[in-house]
């Protein structure tokens, strides 16, 4: 990640080079995976430049840390997308202007035109929900700004959220497909594998109805096979994970029931999880409880507070093996390799 800073190129860049600025956003993970599709469909090398404009008002308090973590985050994204493409997509992200005051659409775009002139990139897309000022709507004027400076933007074409929690989504017949086989899979399960005629029978109507009811409210992307099998293929392997570690901690606590002095030390502890979405979050949270000695107390997006009847146990949460493995579920083999809680420095008991 850079500081945005660089001095400029100096040869043209390739016309698939774009600048994203970026903030928290409901949308944001469709805009990256616009971003990134668009660059390997042109297959012609190109850098994608993810900017966070700060301003020098965002500098107290955490707010650094926040951007860069975004940012960090955004990598990963796109080390998921490109798949195979990834030596024509290169990534670069910057924090830029924090060392400026910004406050109206034009000293935003003048912050993203200097630092696209650095990189001789002539093109800006931009979030549909990007609100870097808060919960006022900028991006009109903001597009009109940057269109002032000389660049070419483009509002990305991906699905906002209604303020009313949309139930019903436009859906593909990959949402079908998957939600029918999903349904079709858990009746075999159900029934004990069985393969006669009436079995088969009932178990494809069950499964016909339950995706053909619910398949525009139970996915909200488009189906990846390529990527949905690498992902169920990392789920099997986190089950022997998990299977292994409520076995190990299971002879802990029993080791701790069974002695004479019952060796405990409840505590409880508070940290930010590293990771980023709904579904991760509650699959380690589950974990955490699922696994002896340590309980999941609380999660609020990535704040968890869980309470640990040993150190044992406490150290074997903070080392971050759980996180980890989770983390290697959802977003591949570079997420794993982030630091965990106890190396974050960021522990509260």
């Amino acid at each position: 990640m850079t500081d945005g800073d660089a001095e400029p190129a100096g040869d043209a860049a390739p016309v698939g080079d774009v600048v994203v600025p970026v903030e928290e956003s409901s949308t944001l993970r469709n805009t990256v995976g616009y971003v990134v599709r668009q660059a390997v469909e042109s297959s012609e090398p190109s850098t994608l430049h993810f900017v966070y404009p700060l301003s020098s008002r965002g500098t107290v308090g955490d707010a650094y840390d926040r951007a860069t973590d975004l940012l960090e985050r955004i990598e990963l994204w796109v080390e998921e997308d490109r798949e195979e493409s990834g030596d024509l997509v290169s990534v670069e992200t910057a924090v830029i202007a924090a060392d400026e005051y910004l406050f109206s659409p034009g000293d935003y775009a003048d912050a993203i035109a200097e630092y696209a002139d650095t990189r001789n990139v002539s093109r800006v897309v931009l979030d549909p929900e990007y609100r870097p000022t808060g919960t006022t709507p900028l991006l009109p004027a903001l597009e009109r700004e940057i269109r002032g400076t000389g660049l070419e933007v483009e509002e990305a074409p991906v699905e906002r959220e209604t303020r009313r929690a949309q139930i019903v989504r436009r859906s593909g017949v990959g949402q079908f497909l998957l939600l029918f086989a999903v349904s079709a899979g858990f009746y075999l399960f159900l029934s004990g594998w069985s393969l006669k005629p009436y079995t088969i029978v009932t178990g494809v109507v069950s499964a016909g109805a339950v995706a053909a009811t619910l398949w525009h409210v139970s996915f909200t992307g488009a189906v990846n096979p390529r990527r949905l099998t690498v992902q169920f293929g990392r789920l099997g392997l986190y089950a022997v994970f998990l299977l292994w570690e409520i076995a190990k901690a299971n002879i802990q606590i029993a080791y701790v029931v069974l002695h004479p002095s019952l060796p405990i030390d409840p505590k409880t502890v508070e940290f930010d999880a590293d990771v980023w979405s709904t579904v991760p979050a509650a699959t380690l949270a589950n974990s955490i409880t699922l696994t002896p000695g340590t309980l999941t107390v609380d999660v609020e997006r990535r704040h968890f507070t869980i309470h640990s009847l040993t150190a044992g146990a406490r150290q074997d949460l903070l080392d971050g093996k759980l996180e980890r493995a989770v983390r290697f579920v959802f977003y591949g083999r570079a997420a794993a390799r982030r630091p965990t809680p106890s190396e974050r420095e960021e522990v509260e008991e």
